[in-house]
């Protein structure tokens, strides 16, 4: 009897309660461990730092994780090395160069090769220095580098260039040269490097005898002369330095 009616009465609770809806499913509260809660707020903590990470460092995933840097192939050459050389002074003082080499530069200069302006200035033409550079180092060894831009002046180019022999900065100094019309800037530009080359050979010995005052003394008077000449389209006359073995002024001089 007692269990008949507790059957019934069970049946009768069922029926009397109220269907479970969506709505009743969404506003109804939800019981959470609060284990269950301190292990999710962790996770989504983590979650985020390392998206934060992510998105900090695009190209993490990119970088080398090894900080020793690969090894160079045995066969690789040297001289493939890039020297900026416009602003480098490698190998500048380091050590001097071999003996066979420093006595080709500073051999003494041959008086043949000296020649004379009309004004009194006594220099070794730019070729020269080129023969004792090529005589010393060998060609390919050395060359010019140029240290600035061009500078075009009104009546001025000028360039700063660095002299580099056997892969060694040796001297920098800046060429200029005077031009007179537009078309002779090229010609210009090109006696620009080579006045350049000629400073820079100073700091080699090459041809230094050139800038001692006693020698230009002794050179003029030993192989140069000093005569009245006429400029002949003015009829001016002015005093000139030649050669001896020169020969007279010709045309727009008359000696």
């Amino acid at each position: 009897m007692a269990s008949a009616f507790i059957r019934q009465l069970a049946r009768t609770s069922r029926l009397a309660r109220p269907p479970l809806t969506s709505a009743r499913l969404i506003s109804a509260p939800c019981r959470v461990s609060p284990i269950y809660a301190q292990v999710a707020r962790a996770s989504t903590t983590a979650t985020a730092e390392t998206a934060k990470e992510k998105k900090t460092t695009p190209d993490a995933e990119f970088q080398v994780s090894s900080e020793v840097p690969a090894p160079a192939p045995e066969d690789a050459d040297p001289l493939d090395e890039h020297t900026d050389w416009s602003r480098s002074y490698s190998g500048l003082g380091t050590n001097a160069f071999p003996k066979e080499v420093t006595d080709v530069l500073l051999a003494p200069v041959d008086p043949q090769d000296v020649e004379m302006k009309p004004d009194g200035l006594i220099y070794l033409p730019e070729i020269k220095y080129r023969r004792i550079l090529n005589k010393a180092f060998g060609p390919g060894a050395w060359g010019l580098a140029p240290r600035s831009p061009t500078n075009v002046g009104p009546k001025v180019v000028s360039r700063e260039y660095a002299l580099i022999c056997m892969g060694r900065l040796v001297s920098i100094a800046r060429g200029e040269q005077e031009y007179f019309d537009p078309s002779g800037i090229p010609t210009a530009t090109e006696a620009c490097k080579s006045n350049a080359l000629m400073r820079c050979c100073k700091d080699l010995g090459i041809a230094s005898e050139l800038w001692d005052p006693r020698f230009i003394r002794e050179f003029k008077t030993k192989y140069c002369v000093e005569v009245f000449a006429e400029h002949v389209p003015t009829k001016k006359k002015r005093k000139l330095w030649r050669r001896k073995d020169q020969g007279k002024f010709t045309y727009p001089y008359s000696e």
